[in-house]
């Protein structure tokens, strides 16, 4: 398997863990208080919107030759990081 396959399979499954993580905020989100569904749905907005992002992303990659790919890499590992950071920050305050 090259790298470019391997990359996308990899990010691929992040994607389908990230919306599982999406979906139970969700779920915590129905029960929290009134102040922290407010945050909850900031936070499932900016995950979703970085997500579509990152599936953008993926779909270059996908098509694109073997030297454009490793360029589309580079903006698609800036939006995992902003992913990353939003996940843990919604981690660290429940």
């Amino acid at each position: 398997m090259d790298r470019k396959t391997a990359y996308v399979e990899k990010l691929s499954a992040e994607m389908v863990a990230w919306d599982i993580q999406i979906e139970r905020l969700k779920e915590k989100a129905e029960s929290a208080t009134p102040e922290r569904k407010f945050e909850y749905a900031r936070t499932i907005a900016a995950l979703q919107l970085k997500r579509d992002e990152a599936a953008q992303k993926l779909q270059g990659i996908s098509t694109a030759s073997d030297h454009e790919w490793e360029e589309l890499k580079s903006g698609t590992e800036q939006i995992r990081s902003e992913i990353s950071n939003l996940l843990i920050d919604v981690i660290m305050k429940t």
